[in-house]
């Protein structure tokens, strides 16, 4: 390891009165959800068995049958059903009703549930690369740092990326199957994962920072991602989950099964757009 690289590795090792305030806080929501819902139950609708200690491999493991099990999805923005920035509704949502959400509902309570199982959790804000070079407003993302012995980078809501957690070193490259991502360093508190594309180019995904953020913070941009025209929510359904060997996608009335890293693609009528959500989803509108 670089000598410069050791100093970024303890720098994120340190943990701040501020990270240390918002899990404090996250623990206060804690105990507000659990009455209404439980980890247990949050575990069984992961379809997840094996001991839930808090150690890197469990957050593997979590997160990967997240992936695969949760549907990102953006569905209720469509029906003008109201999406709140609180742990409670997407625990019902999610665990109640079986379905899906964006980032907001999908990493704040995936936040909630490692909480619940012991985990250092802290929620920060990330900004989305656009393909400009430039990146969307603070709080257009939610991400997930997990401290274990080594910081990590969780992340069940950002759709099609890495489908295990990332360490948080910066310029390693991290391969998952077929695919290789990577965290740079970019300026002092902010970092970038890159995921390398099929043409053999890093290309960015977001940039964050390491500055801990309450659930609460986000609830702006939540509620701009669903009011406004120039949301890209708002101009196309999304509804997409991870599967042992690739991805299924509905975007737009374009169903997009990826498989053994072949693809495929099909445009689709309506009717066969709610057949496609109900099949391959378990969705019914």
């Amino acid at each position: 390891m670089r000598p410069e690289r050791s100093l970024v590795v303890r720098r994120l090792l340190c943990i701040s009165p501020e990270t240390t305030r918002c899990n404090q806080n996250l623990k206060q929501r804690n105990d507000i959800i659990t009455p209404v819902m439980n980890a247990s139950a949050y575990l069984a609708r992961l379809g997840y068995t094996d001991p839930a200690v808090p150690s890197a491999e469990t957050l593997r493991s979590l997160h990967r049958a997240h992936m695969q099990t949760v549907l990102f999805e953006n569905l209720d923005i469509g029906i003008k059903r109201k999406i709140v920035c609180e742990a409670k509704a997407s625990v019902r949502k999610i665990v109640e009703q079986r379905r899906g959400g964006f980032c907001y509902e999908l990493n704040g309570v995936f936040a909630w549930l490692l909480g619940e199982l012991g985990f250092h959790v802290t929620l920060l804000s990330a900004r989305e690369a656009r393909q400009d070079g430039g990146y969307s407003p603070e709080f257009d993302h939610l991400t997930l740092r997990v401290d274990l012995a080594d910081p990590w980078i969780a992340d069940v809501g950002f759709g099609d990326t890495f489908v295990e957690p990332l360490r948080l070193i910066p310029d390693v490259d991290q391969e998952q199957g077929a695919e290789k991502f990577r965290i740079t360093e970019q300026d002092g508190d902010h970092f970038q994962v890159e995921g390398l594309d099929s043409a053999g180019v890093w290309k960015a995904e977001y940039m964050f920072s390491l500055t801990p953020r309450e659930l609460s913070d986000f609830s702006p941009r939540c509620h701009y991602h669903q009011i406004s025209p120039d949301s890209h929510f708002r101009q196309n359904r999304i509804c997409s989950i991870a599967t042992p060997r690739g991805r299924v996608t509905l975007s737009g009335l374009r169903l997009i099964v990826t498989e053994n890293g072949q693809r495929e693609e099909r445009e689709l009528t309506e009717a066969e757009w709610h057949a496609a959500l109900q099949k391959y989803f378990g969705v019914y509108l």
